[in-house]
């Protein structure tokens, strides 16, 4: 069975960086497309980045220009570098490929202080 283990995140001021790393227990480049989804508290989960095949990367509105997704199929690795980090990023990040056919993990805290 396929698992997803996010990692990376924590507390962060406005205007920082962190890089999350989503390690998947299987052979990744069978996944097509791959993303970083996050939830914010009351909020629906939406993708944020998808890469799609060797490197076609789509991101949010929101995000863009400031997110960098980026996958490594020889270390079953997705990672997610947030630069210029907002109050508005505050979120649980977690990976899943597109559309989704593995049971989720159990993400990562970031949290953005303003």
């Amino acid at each position: 069975q396929v698992q997803l283990v996010e990692s990376g995140g924590g507390l962060v001021q406005a205007g920082g960086s962190l890089r999350l790393s989503c390690v998947v227990s299987g052979n990744i480049f069978r996944l097509n497309t791959m993303a970083w989804y996050r939830q914010a508290p009351g909020k629906q989960r939406d993708v944020v980045a998808r890469i799609i095949g060797a490197g076609l990367t789509v991101y949010a509105d929101s995000v863009k220009g400031r997110f960098t997704i980026s996958r490594d199929n020889a270390k079953n690795t997705v990672y997610l570098q947030m630069n210029s980090l907002k109050p508005e990023d505050t979120a649980i990040y977690y990976c899943n490929s597109v559309p989704i056919t593995i049971n989720w993990g159990q993400g990562t805290q970031v949290t953005v202080s303003s």
